[in-house]
């Protein structure tokens, strides 16, 4: 199973960075109101960063790492995605 570390970016111009086995119901889960307690009334949101994992495990350290890192360097992240 193929795990993903992904970044979005919310209307209030906020990052939320999660992990997630399937990319495309996590994002219509946050859209729903809920994916996140942090990312509820926060949409619409834009997808900017996904990187795929090899497991959970390592989802988790890698959204961690992630997680520590400056908003500025995260953008600078996500830009290497598009």
């Amino acid at each position: 199973m193929n795990w993903f570390v992904y970044i979005l970016k919310c209307r209030d111009g906020t990052l939320y960075t999660g992990i997630t086995n399937n990319i495309k119901k996590r994002i219509k889960a946050h859209k729903k109101g809920k994916g996140a307690k942090y990312t509820k009334g926060r949409g619409p949101f834009e997808l900017i960063f996904e990187e795929k994992c090899l497991d959970k495990s390592s989802a988790l350290k890698r959204e961690a790492v992630i997680k520590q890192l400056r908003r500025e360097d995260k953008l600078t992240l996500s830009q290497e995605f598009k």
